[in-house]
């Protein structure tokens, strides 16, 4: 790497982290593989360098991630009290200090990193990288700075960090540097294979069940362009499938060559607040429709929470998404 911006902030993270000994990784709620990738990585690290590590999450990780090394270490918790048990706190994924949903980080010397746009940089060091594919590749980066040799655990977190934010290699901002990293993690020892197929075919029945009541349902709009998904907790227990049952299956439209973007649509909680979650190929950026909702991400894939009906919202991201669509035709 030269002597550029990116290497400043990855030595002054080396530094920070080789002045301290107990640590506190955490991310975003609701983690998937990039950010659970990202934290199991980091953590293997920092214990081969002899610091005390405990990771904190909102909520649990998906359950076909348990057979992976390091993430049944993750522990589940809405508040982290004991201000003396840390030196400091390393949170990815996250472009503000809400995102994890774990209270009581701020009082701690955060170190943020993460590669989603709007970053607030709220850390005492911050290190944003837009062009990273995923947050695993950073992670990468900054183990090779401490000068940490790539064991099974970490080369297995960091391909399941890649693998899942990439879409299977199929969307993001990949580069060479993104091959390079899965191409280190074999060499590590991973099995590309078992990892794909405890990621991506180890559903349930009812997951099953769920795709097809929720393809039955769609709703095509921009002249076959737009897929509209509509999820309900009504739903779930009808298949008898969970949130986690959920992962992947808004991609399931984009099997049709017509459809350029998906939005998925789900009401939860009581106040009712409604979730959106947007996919994209190409071209077409759904990060701005997210951001206009309070919401972000990436250009394929985006993501908010806003509170109100379902039907409105849905009305309000399928005008956004046509003018979006109709933006792209145009050019």
């Amino acid at each position: 790497m030269s002597d550029s911006s990116p290497m400043i902030e990855l030595r002054r993270i080396r530094d920070e982290l080789m002045r301290r000994s107990r640590f506190l990784l955490t991310s975003h709620a609701r983690p998937d593989g990039d950010s659970i990738g990202s934290q199991v990585a980091m953590a293997a690290a920092l214990r081969a360098l002899g610091k005390s590590v405990r990771l904190i999450n909102h909520d649990a990780p998906p359950p076909a991630y348990l057979a992976f090394p390091g993430v049944g270490a993750i522990e589940v918790a809405e508040r982290v009290d004991d201000h003396a048990e840390f030196d400091a706190v390393i949170v990815m994924e996250c472009s503000d200090l809400a995102r994890p949903g774990v209270a009581g980080l701020e009082r701690f010397f955060l170190i943020n990193i993460d590669h989603h746009a709007g970053n607030t940089l709220y850390g005492a060091v911050n290190w944003f990288d837009e062009s990273a594919a995923a947050c695993g590749e950073m992670v990468a980066d900054v183990i090779d700075v401490l000068d940490v040799p790539w064991s099974r655990e970490i080369g297995t977190a960091l391909y399941l960090a890649i693998l899942t934010d990439t879409g299977s290699f199929r969307h993001g901002s990949m580069t060479a540097r993104t091959f390079e990293v899965a191409r280190r993690a074999i060499d590590a020892g991973v099995d590309p294979v078992f990892l794909a197929q405890t990621v991506f075919d180890s559903s349930s029945i009812g997951k099953l069940k769920l795709i097809g009541a929720l393809l039955a349902g769609m709703r095509i709009e921009a002249g076959g362009r737009l897929a509209v998904l509509e999820l309900s907790d009504a739903l779930l227990a009808q298949t008898g499938t969970t949130v986690y049952d959920t992962d992947g299956i808004i991609n399931m439209p984009f099997m049709a060559n017509e459809i350029q973007a998906v939005a998925l649509v789900r009401a939860e909680g009581t106040p009712q607040q409604v979730r959106v979650s947007l996919r994209s190929k190409g071209d077409v950026d759904v990060r701005t429709i997210a951001g206009h909702f309070g919401g972000g991400g990436h250009r394929n894939a985006s993501g908010f929470t806003v509170s109100g009906g379902p039907a409105q919202v849905r009305a309000q991201v399928v005008g956004l998404m046509r003018e979006a669509l109709e933006a792209q035709v145009a050019k």
